[in-house]
């Protein structure tokens, strides 16, 4: 699924026209990004929980070459589904 799909999904349960919808979704998106951005934890109950968790130092591997690349300290999105998505399996 793509943004142009939940957008779309936005049109058919609201009726809302296409460029309110697509408003309504970017504005969703930003606010995730911007949260996510400042560190918080975004839960959104029955579907699951994103935060931002450091990222390890270390040293890797080029696949292609081999070569010993040096992985920098930093920060990741995690996600750990609720569950409800457990239950769809």
């Amino acid at each position: 699924m793509i943004k142009q799909d939940i957008i779309h999904h936005v049109i058919e349960r609201t009726g809302l026209p296409r460029n309110k919808a697509e408003a309504a979704v970017d504005t969703v998106f930003e606010g995730l990004k911007k949260a996510l951005a400042q560190g918080d934890r975004i839960e959104l109950r029955g579907f699951g929980v994103f935060n931002v968790r450091p990222r390890k130092t270390g040293i890797g591997r080029n696949p292609r070459t081999g070569t010993e690349v040096n992985i920098l300290p930093g920060k990741a999105v995690r996600f750990k589904p609720g569950k409800e998505l457990h239950l769809l399996d």
